[in-house]
């Protein structure tokens, strides 16, 4: 051991130990049948195991081999410069940023079929590029964090894999400074991991190879102690390797750790966090890097709120850290939803408990600067599913109260909306922030207004509360039920009235009796000096779709106008600003909403479009940093918690989705064509549904034109219809699909079927 263990340290200081949370007890990983490690070369060995590194490749895995049983860590790294040519798929970026329409979109998605995801995470430099610390103002220019669920803070990594404690150049001198990193990849320890791992080339003939955990057995209440590697790489081999702790050495009492120590280390953190996401519905995609991308969202939500609990919007910098912001309805509404589509019921519960007892007052009001009225319908829609997924009645009936006037306060708005004069636009149609940062300016009265997904959220979620409230509690809300169909009722008509038809794509505002684009809106509050009513567009657009209370043509000249009209950037929605010359923006968060009437609408080429764009432009490489707004510049975005939980959402609706307000449930909705090319398992095991869990598994065989598969329904209770759908390669397509050896009817690539009682499937589809 170093002959200074802070660990041990603090565990014996009395003033410690008052305020230390517990170490958590470390059990076994996941482990796999061991495979062949020759020509692997020996790093370490502790107890009964033997640690094993393939040097001859940058990414070749870190073995931990113990009586025919393995710890297999893997290496993926994406490029984190420019490697792109030509950049902006040949486009102008001064035409892309003036366009109203959304060119690279429209260039990606040109020849008909599925996007390719190449060609999407070519169509703009990866985030992280093309920054420079003058231009963070205040920021400092931290590129990822690490951290623990028990620790109360985060400890930022910059670019050349330092920390706020520990620095490589000590030992590596070439490593000074983040310019010399700009030549870098990046990479997660066995795909998910927390574990940062960089390469940073500094010549043709040598680079450096850094890995940078946290401490997964630390104490200390907010700070968070770093293991670090570093090993330099002359031609291919490795001449020299350094490891840290949080410090550097400081001989006698604290020195260099050794090895061992290090690999006991990193063996103790992967059986962490397997254990932090072991109630995870199972998913196997043939492009891994997405599933990957799932399990790391949940662990960096953990990481992210002190103890694994309390919400934070962001971390290290201040302005995302504040205290302001941690009873922000995004944090709450973004968590939960992803929790449950992914069977993460227990940290479902333990979001839910923290916000309804810490930041929901007795009379529905929340304990937060700007509350956003959507939001308060998304919550009650929410609760409805944690219930119809979990059964856990108990939990929501300790905060039935609160609940209650949730729904009250939004029924109190409405009462006010019918009290506005017969003619008045926005008569029936319910008024307030939509946006919490509308409260932040001198006259937050001007965007006090009838946004239109202030209503449709309420109407979402008065119909989803009301379903479930008599399993809540035994007194009697409000009527919402009629309360929702009337609202809904005026807000139809009154866009249908308000819909410009003489644009092109026909357009549809923000706000009822407004003529103005958001683009021209923005353009003549510039010009003025003035702020503009239509601020925040991209919020209104995104949750109007979200709520999923328009009928489908209304929600196609939505999603029509909002892409023409400048609301998109290269397929997601665009976080909506006065049009320039040198930036579009993607939206990282809310913007899921719009993606989910993609796939209602079955524009799937969108939605995979969406779901690619995410994931190159909305995310750093490799070590997937999502940006709360993300430019197409190479910037560095500011990170935030929703945006980081928005791909799971995505992944799980492609492959398990529920109607809203049909006993329906859709299978394999927006599987990418080629995908069934591959050969490979698609499959999810253990998804979430009102009815129960649900399993799917698919694989193709294009060249025995051929799909097998199998469903399970788990749950007692069945959905009236199931919809699979086979999105199959171009040039293929159905002759016939049979469940449990009997035909079904087919509707174009669909299997549409009514379960019955049958709970365990086989599928086979024979193709043409």
């Amino acid at each position: 051991m170093p002959a200074f263990d802070r660990r041990a340290f603090l565990t014996g200081s009395t003033i410690a130990a008052a305020t230390a949370v517990a170490a958590p007890a470390i059990a076994l990983p996941k482990l796999t049948p061991a495979g062949d490690v020759t020509g692997h070369a020996e790093v370490a060995r502790f107890g009964d195991w033997t640690v094993y590194e393939d040097q001859t490749r940058r990414d070749g895995a870190i073995t931990f081999v113990s009586s025919g049983q393995a710890l297999v860590l893997g290496k993926r790294l994406e490029a984190c410069f420019d490697d792109i040519t030509p950049s902006y798929l040949g486009l102008a970026l001064k035409d892309i940023c003036l366009a109203d329409a959304d060119l690279l979109a429209d260039t990606l998605l040109a020849g008909g079929g599925d996007p390719d995801p190449q060609q999407v995470r070519g169509a703009a430099p990866p985030l992280g590029w093309n920054f420079t610390p003058e231009s963070l103002y205040t920021r400092l220019a931290w590129t990822n964090f690490v951290g623990t669920r028990q620790q109360g803070d985060t400890m930022p990594v910059f670019p050349n894999g330092r920390t706020r404690g520990y620095r490589p150049e000590h030992d590596f001198p070439e490593l000074q400074g983040d310019a010399m990193a700009k030549t870098r990849w990046e990479g997660l320890l066995g795909g998910w991991l927390p574990a940062i791992h960089k390469i940073i080339q500094v010549s043709d003939s040598r680079y450096y190879d850094l890995i940078v955990f946290a401490d997964v057995k630390a104490t200390d209440p907010l700070l968070v102690q770093t293991w670090h590697r570093t090993v330099q790489y002359d031609n291919g081999k490795p001449v020299k390797t350094r490891f840290g702790y949080s410090y550097a050495p400081f001989p006698p009492r604290r020195a260099e750790p050794e090895a061992t120590q290090f690999y006991q280390a990193l063996f103790d953190f992967a059986a962490y966090w397997h254990a932090e996401v072991r109630d995870q519905a199972a998913v196997s995609l043939p492009d891994g890097a997405l599933s990957d991308m799932v399990s790391h969202a949940f662990v960096k939500e953990l990481i992210t709120r002190p103890g694994g609990t309390y919400p934070k919007y962001g971390v290290v910098d201040r302005d995302y850290f504040g205290p302001e912001y941690d009873g922000f309805q995004d944090i709450f509404t973004s968590s939960l939803y992803a929790n449950l589509e992914w069977g993460r019921f227990g940290q479902a519960k333990i979001v839910i408990d923290n916000y309804f007892d810490q930041f929901v007052a007795p009379d529905g009001m929340i304990n937060m600067r700007g509350p956003e009225v959507p939001q308060f319908g998304l919550t009650l829609s929410l609760l409805a599913r944690y219930l119809t997924y979990t059964g856990d009645a108990a939990t929501l009936n300790r905060h039935a109260g609160k609940i209650a006037n949730t729904v009250t306060l939004l029924t109190e708005l409405h009462d006010l909306s019918l009290k506005k004069p017969a003619g008045d636009p926005g008569f029936g149609l319910i008024d307030g922030w939509s946006e919490s940062d509308a409260c932040l300016h001198p006259d937050p009265s001007l965007w006090w207004k009838p946004y239109w997904n202030n209503s449709a959220f309420a109407v979402r979620g008065w119909r989803d509360i009301a379903r479930v409230w008599p399993l809540i509690s035994r007194d009697p809300l409000p009527e919402v039920s009629l309360r929702a169909d009337r609202l809904q009722a005026q807000l139809v008509k009154t866009m249908r009235a308000s819909v410009r038809i003489d644009l092109t794509p026909p357009y549809l505002a923000v706000l009822p009796g407004t003529r103005q684009t958001h683009r021209e809106a923005y353009a003549e509050a510039h010009e003025k000096k003035q702020r503009t009513e239509q601020g925040w567009a991209h919020r209104v657009y995104a949750e109007l779709l979200h709520a999923d209370v328009l009928p489908d043509d209304l929600a196609q000249i939505v999603i029509d106008g909002v892409r023409g009209h400048g609301g998109t950037c290269i397929g997601v929605v665009a976080n909506i600003a006065p049009a320039n010359e040198t930036s579009r923006s993607q939206l990282g968060f809310i913007s899921y909403g719009y993606a989910q009437q993609l796939l209602r609408s079955d524009r799937i080429e969108e939605y995979l479009l969406f779901l690619y764009s995410h994931r190159y432009h909305s995310h750093t490489p490799g070590t997937w940093v999502a940006g709360e707004v993300s430019d197409i510049d190479g910037g560095l975005p500011l990170y935030c918690v929703p945006a980081q939980l928005t791909i799971p959402k995505l992944v799980r609706w492609m492959l398990v989705f529920e109607a809203s307000d049909s006993e329906t449930l859709y299978l394999g909705r927006a599987i990418p064509r080629d995908w069934f090319t591959l050969g490979q398992p698609i499959a999810i095991t253990g998804a979430p549904t009102r009815w129960g869990r649900v399993d799917l598994s698919l694989k193709g065989d294009m060249a025995g034109r051929v799909v097998t598969g199998t469903i399970a329904l788990h749950g007692a209770a069945r959905p009236q219809e199931v919809r699979l759908r086979l999105r199959l390669p171009k040039g293929k397509r159905l002759k016939s699909i049979r469940i449990n050896g009997k035909a079904v009817r087919l509707e174009g690539d669909t299997a549409v079927f009514a379960p019955g009682g049958q709970s365990q499937m086989t599928l086979r589809a024979d193709l043409v």
